[in-house]
């Protein structure tokens, strides 16, 4: 397993396959990742832990445990850590590209937004 820390928190790819790729994350208190979106893949979020807010397209939901969120792809999202404690999720990508430059940013916390 290949696991990376960031600055929300961290993740840990659990299988990476030519169809799909599964990733565990955590993200800190009051966390968040940026605001993207992915053209080449949709992803679907299962929460196991913690409390948190995740936005798709502009609207917000509250997620916690047990809560399952689909992400289209195209589709621009984010989500942060609104609790005391770590927000863990699972995270399953669908599609035909699971690179990191499949990741547009439109805003982040930690200047990683690519300049025009």
């Amino acid at each position: 397993m290949h696991r990376e820390d960031r600055p929300w928190g961290t993740f840990e790819v659990l299988s990476d396959e030519p169809s799909h790729k599964v990733k565990r994350l955590e993200v800190r208190p009051q966390g968040r990742l940026s605001y993207q979106r992915h053209l080449h893949r949709s992803e679907h979020w299962f929460v196991v832990g913690g409390r948190g807010r995740v936005t798709i397209d502009g609207t917000p939901v509250e997620v916690g445990p047990g809560t399952a969120v689909d992400i289209p792809a195209g589709a621009a999202h984010r989500v942060e850590n609104t609790g005391h404690e770590m927000l863990v999720f699972v995270e399953v990508q669908h599609g035909t590209s699971f690179d990191e430059d499949d990741i547009e940013r439109l805003e982040d916390d930690y200047g990683r937004v690519a300049q025009p």
